[in-house]
């Protein structure tokens, strides 16, 4: 609680100093915003007690209700340059962040096409982020818990033409935040064609090598196909996967959403490697600034990777979740 209230005062100092220096300058820009999720969670087939049976994905793993996180994002803009300070407080915030810190970065735009970022930042790969707000589905898929969360380091930003963008980086080890054990680095590149994404990390260190393509399509007015595919590996041992995310919109409040999921392990150590398959059916209203997600989720395993309601090993688990997200 201490270090709670001592970064609210932070913020609120933040925000009197921004406050008061807009008033005397129209190009220095402040924003606040934020969020904040919980959710009431439930096996199917499979007991809801100390063994804590859920999906191995991250986030969204407590049975009965539970907190997500609270997201509280200050952002400042003068000119060409300006600072984003992320926090995030909860159990989906710590499992994603070693620290209270989601994001701390300063930017500096050198032109119209080119933007250089200097700090923590969330990772550019994937379809999903730690934020719920940002996502779909509120579980998160095997793609997105096995890759990396966030990176720290500096990275440079390129707009080449109206359709084409391209993002070069220099990297801590994958979700290394303040200090570089053994001064090895990762580097990374984001290659961007009409909101189409291939994306490229090596981390000789860390996570090994990742190439990742991210994006979608517009099937109709009320219709989205989001498209996910990544293979990474790391000296042998890796992981590859694909996921479809068809979304349809039926009015402006109410959307229904369906993840469909196949994930593989590889070692070169292990006769039969894992793999799952994961279908989650989610439902999205929204009421003002207020979002109810409730999802169903079947995940199924080609070993025994669960138990059911007779504490026996089985291959599948469903699950039910509910959640409240509200965004400012």
């Amino acid at each position: 609680m201490k270090h709670l209230f001592t970064l609210l005062l932070l913020l609120l100092s933040v925000t009197l100093i921004a406050q008061e220096e807009n008033s005397n300058s129209s190009e220095k820009k402040f924003a606040f915003e934020g969020s904040v999720d919980t959710y009431y969670r439930t096996n199917f087939t499979a007991p809801n007690d100390e063994n804590h049976i859920a999906p191995g994905t991250s986030f969204a793993d407590t049975a009965g209700f539970s907190l997500g996180m609270g997201n509280i994002i200050a952002s400042y803009e003068k000119g060409k340059v300006g600072a984003v300070a992320d926090l995030v407080f909860g159990p989906r915030g710590e499992a994603a962040s070693a620290t209270v810190l989601n994001q701390l970065f300063a930017f500096y735009n050198i032109s119209e096409n080119t933007k250089l970022t200097l700090g923590k930042f969330n990772t550019y790969l994937g379809y999903e982020v730690i934020s719920p707000v940002g996502n779909f589905n509120y579980s998160t898929s095997y793609l997105f818990s096995n890759g990396p969360f966030s990176h720290t380091g500096l990275k440079a930003d390129f707009t080449l033409s109206e359709d084409f963008s391209l993002m070069l980086g220099v990297f801590n080890q994958t979700d290394v935040t303040e200090f570089n054990p053994n001064g090895s680095y990762a580097v990374g590149a984001q290659l961007g064609y009409s909101g189409q994404y291939l994306n490229f990390l090596y981390d000789d260190a860390g996570l090994g090598f990742e190439v990742d393509y991210t994006g979608g399509f517009d099937v109709s007015d009320n219709f989205f196909l989001g498209i996910n595919a990544a293979y990474a590996d790391n000296d042998g041992e890796g992981f590859y996967g694909a996921d479809l995310y068809p979304q349809y919109s039926f009015s402006d409040s109410f959307s229904l959403g369906l993840r469909g999921e196949y994930f593989q392990e590889q070692s070169e150590f292990v006769e039969d490697d894992l793999s799952v398959v994961a279908v989650t059916l989610t439902g999205s209203y929204t009421v003002e600034d207020l979002i109810i997600k409730p999802e169903f989720r079947f995940d199924s395993g080609s070993e025994d990777i669960f138990i059911d309601t007779d504490l026996m090993a089985t291959k599948s688990l469903g699950s039910f979740v509910v959640a409240a997200i509200y965004k400012f």
